[in-house]
């Protein structure tokens, strides 16, 4: 687990969006893991001006998204389709037919999930897999309890994770309470993980994520286990962690 702290959240979403980057120019057929939330924008702002800028070409990659709310449509403003679309998709030269995403209108979820894990393993699986967190450690959807040998399953949200979530909508009650999310161990199987976090709000899941027991009631602390991970965090949401174990300090205009 390699450690980067940066001043702030613009330079954590450059650091991130430079191995993204790294990641395709050193293979144009990637297949990348994606999130969504406020975490990873400044990484998409980043990655689209590096192709507008320079070319960064994104025409042969392959995209799989963590999640998604089930029983909400693609066209919704508040699903993951939308966010996707909007924060990254439409503004770089990626095709439609390379971006998946878990249906969260599918009948029956545990088909889908079974359609979600064909379709990565068809594409040979993720080769870098963008991470946030939950203030309770939770990973894609992964509430704290989930099994770690779960692959892309229906899972409940923690009435932590609806009030988190209500500041993107009007208010908690329009949250939805089930979503679709890969599974811990369609995580681990990513051949390279970049966990990002900032703010505040943040620290008590880094720390449990970095230095705490690996348990399933912080899920994100299997990471520890996976073989190449990249921990990126802006000083706020480091507070926590114990000054010895500090690895790479960015401090440099982002």
């Amino acid at each position: 687990m390699r450690l980067v702290i940066t001043d702030s959240y613009e330079q954590m979403g450059l650091e991130a969006a430079n191995i993204v980057a790294g990641q395709i120019y050193l293979k144009p057929g990637s297949v990348l893991g994606l999130a969504t939330g406020s975490t990873p924008v400044s990484m998409y702002e980043r990655l689209v001006a590096v192709h507008r800028t320079v070319g960064l070409d994104f025409s042969e990659v392959t995209t799989f998204n963590l999640d998604e709310y089930i029983g909400m449509s693609p066209e919704n403003p508040q699903s993951y389709h939308y966010f996707m679309q909007e924060n990254f998709f439409r503004h770089i030269n990626i095709k439609p037919e390379n971006v998946f995403l878990p249906d969260g209108m599918a009948e029956d979820m545990i088909a889908e999930g079974q359609r979600y894990e064909k379709l990565i393993a068809d594409k040979g699986g993720v080769d870098l897999q963008v991470l946030g967190i939950g203030q309770n450690a939770h990973i894609g959807f992964n509430e704290p309890d989930v099994k770690f040998a779960a692959t892309t399953h229906k899972v409940e949200l923690d009435e932590e994770t609806i009030q988190a979530n209500s500041r993107f909508f009007r208010d908690a009650s329009e949250v939805p309470r089930y979503a679709i999310s890969m599974g811990i161990k369609t995580i681990m199987m990513a051949e390279h993980v970049i966990l990002l976090a900032n703010g505040k709000n943040k620290a008590k899941a880094v720390y449990q994520a970095v230095c705490g027991d690996v348990t399933p009631e912080a899920p994100a602390s299997i990471l520890q286990l996976h073989r190449d991970v990249a921990v990126i965090v802006d000083k706020e949401a480091a507070e926590l962690l114990p000054s010895s174990i500090h690895g790479v300090y960015i401090s440099r205009k982002g």
